[in-house]
């Protein structure tokens, strides 16, 4: 029996459980320290507040938009004050993208990067081979009836964030002025209209993980999903019945898979918790290159580091996930981080889609989400 044992709180799919408790079961072995994952599900993950669950658990797995309100609460142990200098930096040199320093806010590290995401593009070879590299062919092959999109709040979104930098006229991370003009918002929002006209109604309603499993089924007619939050696991051999490949965004703008908006998450610890110095210490090794490469990936896990990415073993058995797009990772976006920023995600995100739906013009929507976005500084 370990003489300590941890609590950690995860997000319930496969790649962001099962990596935890196959991790967890080595380090056990090699420090004598137990920990015992829980979790929940995508969507309470993304709103459940940081605060509730670190008075009940060590160790939590967070995404990047929470750290502004998480320094607010002093809810979280600031992991720049634990562990070697030396391996953090090694950590943070590994990186892909801009994971790392997306959980440095205010002078602090709050979390170690633990799996790397950004919307990019997922396909199915079988049906049209390459992946489009323009988003005028994801027009073409939607008016063919071939294309499936996420925008089940906050996932409509996000695609307005990543469209707007792919443009060249990136919406803003600080307030309180608006966070895109209606002259920049507006092609956007009629790009996104323009889609939205072409695909089912229930893609309003449906998250990646359902847009995956309708795209992976054997008589599925979906050909393509342009802007989609990568699940490694769709493209390991076996895992469901048809095997989908992944590629960079569709260029909207003249500087190829740029802008995508930023996603994955971290581990951090819990500023409550009895053992802070050892929960950190477990951060620091399952964020190294050599677990996130080897034990975290093979148990399904999608790295945050390049080691990962990098690795031939890794993206073999992934049919080429991180190779086929780390230049839309690299050239991703990060989101506004402050501490009303989860609320105006949520706002927006329903009031785009209530737009979209709608058929109401550009000017309303965005004048209104602006608003919003004003409003979540105050």
């Amino acid at each position: 029996m370990s003489a300590v044992r941890l609590k950690g709180m995860t997000w319930s799919h496969p790649r962001g459980y099962e990596p935890m408790v196959a991790c967890s079961k080595l380090w056990e072995e090699q420090t004598g320290v137990g920990i015992d994952w829980d979790k929940r599900s995508l969507q309470d993950f993304e709103s459940f507040p940081v605060e509730d669950l670190a008075r009940q658990y060590d160790l939590i797995v967070i995404d990047h938009p929470h750290v502004g309100e998480i320094t607010t609460q002093n809810c979280l142990a600031p992991l720049d004050s634990h562990g070697d200098p030396q391996n953090r930096q090694v950590v943070a040199n590994g990186s892909v993208g801009g994971s790392y320093e997306s959980y440095f806010w205010e002078g602090h590290q709050w979390a170690y990067p633990i799996d790397a995401a950004a919307q990019i593009q997922s396909y199915r070879a079988d049906l049209i081979g390459a992946a489009p590299t323009r988003f005028e062919e994801v027009l073409e092959l939607a008016e063919a009836s071939k294309v499936l999109i996420p925008m089940r709040p906050p996932h409509s979104l996000m695609t307005f964030f990543t469209l707007s930098a792919n443009l060249g006229t990136p919406c803003t991370t600080t307030g309180p002025g608006e966070l895109i003009s209606v002259e920049n918002g507006a092609p956007v929002y009629e790009l996104i209209s323009h889609l939205m006209r072409h695909v089912p109604d229930r893609c309003y309603g449906m998250d990646p993980i359902a847009v995956f499993e309708e795209m992976c089924k054997t008589d599925s007619p979906i050909a393509c999903v342009p802007l989609i939050y990568g699940y490694v696991n769709y493209g390991i051999e076996g895992f469901r019945p048809k095997r989908l490949s992944f590629a960079d965004i569709p260029a909207a703008g003249d500087n190829g898979p740029t802008g995508s908006a930023l996603g994955g998450t971290g581990i951090a610890v819990s500023a409550f918790s009895n053992h802070v110095s050892k929960a950190a210490d477990f951060a620091l090794w399952i964020a190294s290159g050599p677990v996130q490469r080897g034990p975290f990936a093979a148990a399904g896990g999608q790295p945050g580091h390049a080691d990962g990415w990098s690795d031939e073993t890794v993206n073999e058995a992934t049919n080429g996930f991180y190779r086929n797009t780390r230049r839309t990772l690299d050239n991703a976006w990060v989101r506004p981080r402050h501490k009303g920023y989860m609320a105006f995600q949520a706002a927006a995100s329903e009031r785009l889609n209530l737009g979209l739906q709608g058929g109401e013009t550009a000017q309303s929507v965005i004048g209104d989400i602006n608003a919003l976005f004003a409003g979540s500084f105050e």
